[in-house]
C-alpha cells in the first residue's frame, strides 16, 4: 500500500517539472534516429541519342521511350539533430539537419532502342547484375513551423509542424555492373556508330528542388530540462534523374532521364534537451 503513495508523489513531481516545458522563450536541441522509407514512382525512361549512323541505317530513334522502365529507391537510417526556439507557448520555429541519408537505387524493364539492333544493345535494368543501379546521398534541411497542443505544464504534447526543405544529392554513382553494362552494350555502339571508336564512359545526376514538409509527434517530458519525443515526417520531394554516356573524347552520345517521386516518409526517436538563454 505503501507503493501507491509513492508513485502520486512521483508524478506529482513529474508533472511539476513539466510546468516549464515548452514555454515561450525556451531553446530546445534535439538528437535522435531516424528511419527513412520512400514512397516512390518513377516514369518510364526517357532517351537521347546523338545523331548518328543508327538511325540512317538501323532505324534506331533518336528520342525513345523504354516502356516498362521504373527506378525504385530503398530506405535508409541516419542521425537527426534539429534546434527549437519556442516563441509563444505553442508555436515554435524547428530547423532539423543532420548527417545525410545514403540511399541504393534499383530499377526494373528494358531499356531497349527501336529498330532491328534493339534487341543487340538492351539494357536490363532488372537483372542482378545490374543491381543497384545507383547510389546517392540525400541533403535535406528543413525549416518548419511547429504548434504544440496543451499547456506548458502537460507532461506530454502531441504536436503538428508545416515547412519547406531544399534537397540536393552528392555523391551520385552508378553501380558497377550497371555502369559496365550501359558502357559494352550501349557506349561502344554508339561510339562507333557516331565516327568515335573506342571505350565510354558514364555521370549520373539527379537535380534539386524545393519540397513541403509535413510533421506530426508527441512529445515526453522527463524531468524540467530533458524529454523524449517520437516524430513521423513526410516530404513531397521530386527529382529528375539523368544518365550521360560520353565518348572518350568528352562528346555525349546518349541521355536517358527520367522524373522520380521520392516523398521519403522519416519515422524518428529523438531525446531533446530545452534551455533558456
Amino acid at each position: 500500500m505503501k507503493t501507491i503513495p509513492s508513485l502520486l508523489a512521483l508524478i506529482g513531481a513529474l508533472s511539476a517539472c513539466a510546468a516549464q516545458a515548452r514555454e515561450a522563450g525556451d531553446h530546445q536541441l534535439q538528437l535522435g534516429l531516424v528511419h527513412v522509407n520512400t514512397l516512390d514512382s518513377s516514369k518510364p525512361l526517357q532517351t537521347q541519342l546523338r545523331p548518328s549512323l543508327l538511325g540512317g541505317v538501323l532505324g534506331i530513334d533518336a528520342d525513345f521511350t523504354s516502356e516498362g522502365t521504373a527506378a525504385h529507391v530503398g530506405s535508409s537510417e541516419t542521425l537527426l539533430f534539429i534546434y527549437s526556439y519556442y516563441f509563444t507557448d505553442h508555436w515554435s520555429l524547428k530547423l532539423e539537419g543532420g548527417i545525410p541519408a545514403e540511399f541504393d537505387i534499383t530499377g526494373e524493364g528494358i531499356v531497349r532502342p527501336t529498330g532491328v539492333a534493339g534487341s543487340v544493345i538492351s539494357v536490363d535494368l532488372g537483372a542482378p547484375a545490374n543491381n543497384p543501379l545507383a547510389s546517392a546521398t540525400q541533403w535535406s534541411p528543413v525549416a518548419m513551423l511547429q504548434y504544440s497542443f496543451g499547456s506548458p505544464r502537460d507532461a506530454v504534447r502531441p504536436y503538428v509542424g508545416i515547412g519547406l526543405t531544399y534537397t540536393w544529392f552528392t555523391d551520385v554513382e552508378l553501380g558497377s555492373g550497371f555502369d559496365a553494362a550501359l558502357n559494352n552494350q550501349f557506349g561502344r555502339t554508339l561510339a562507333l556508330a557516331a565516327g568515335k571508336p573506342g571505350a565510354t564512359y558514364t555521370k549520373a545526376d539527379a537535380s534539386p528542388s524545393f519540397a513541403p514538409a509535413f510533421n506530426v509527434g508527441i512529445a515526453m517530458s522527463l524531468s524540467e530540462h530533458w524529454n523524449l519525443s517520437a516524430s513521423l515526417s513526410y516530404l513531397m520531394l521530386s527529382t529528375e534523374s539523368t544518365i550521360d554516356i560520353y565518348a572518350a573524347d568528352g562528346t555525349r552520345l546518349a541521355r536517358s532521364s527520367t522524373d522520380l517521386d521520392l516523398n521519403p516518409l522519416a519515422m524518428s526517436v529523438l531525446v531533446g534537451y530545452r534551455f533558456k538563454l
